[in-house]
């Protein structure tokens, strides 16, 4: 059963992040979906949850100010998670798609026209991901932070690490462009990605219907096995070039 509530107080990405995480935290809340516009909030449980439980988890920030609408059943909200689940797998992963068409592109073209091999094509797109991933997570990086906090192992005890994570990602990007002590950089690759993978599964395992921080705060993306995919790709090859550089 899914409830409408008005709450006030939430100016930016940021804070629409930070909501939706504290409510999502609370036991019976299996979904959460903020329209920070109309400054709305529709939330789904699995059993009753009283307003008081929902106000009393917002209370350790007081300027989310949270009360339920005269029409307790929420219509659908401008932009919500059912809303995504009803478009294309093209136009709901679009730009995640995009970004790993034009990598790919380019490290093949390198590799092809340098006369490289495929260690050296496999470096290129691991650089091209970790470099375009992390600029888009600069844009907002405390809405990323926010957002990484909903679901990260990590990031839910050390919201730290979400900001922490933005330069581990741009190192690493930085580190396989100029080919950077290829074992310790791989390591770091592969040690990031298993942790980041456990939080992403947990998640689409629990069917919780959050949004993917995998592009920072910019893009809407729901959290799937696309989410999976792109974390154990990156695993998968840190294991393969240790493997080969052996």
């Amino acid at each position: 059963m899914t409830h409408s509530y008005n709450i006030t107080g939430m100016t930016c990405t940021g804070c629409q992040a930070k909501v939706n995480s504290l409510l999502s935290n609370i036991p019976g809340i299996t979904g959460v979906d903020i329209d920070l516009a109309n400054s709305k909030a529709y939330i789904t449980m699995s059993h009753h949850v009283d307003t008081q439980t929902l106000q009393a988890a917002l209370a350790p920030y007081p300027k989310y100010a949270l009360s339920e609408m005269h029409q307790h059943h929420a219509p659908t909200p401008a932009f919500s998670m059912d809303e995504e689940d009803k478009r294309s797998f093209w136009e709901t992963y679009k730009p995640v798609l995009l970004i790993f068409g034009y990598v790919s592109l380019v490290s093949v073209l390198i590799s092809v026209t340098g006369g490289f091999g495929w260690m050296t094509g496999m470096r290129i797109f691991m650089s091209g991901f970790f470099l375009v991933f992390s600029f888009f997570k600069m844009l907002d990086i405390t809405g990323f932070a926010d957002s990484y906090s909903m679901y990260d192992i990590v990031a839910k005890k050390f919201k730290a690490w979400g900001y922490i994570y933005v330069f581990v990602e741009l190192a690493l990007g930085l580190a396989f462009a100029v080919g950077f002590n290829p074992v310790l950089t791989n390591v770091v690759t592969l040690v990031v990605m298993s942790i980041s993978i456990i939080g992403v599964l947990q998640s689409v395992l629990n069917k919780r219907k959050i949004k993917c921080a995998c592009l920072g705060a910019v893009f809407n993306l729901p959290m799937s096995t696309v989410t999976i995919i792109e974390d154990a790709l990156m695993i998968a090859m840190s294991i393969v070039m240790l493997v080969a550089m052996r």
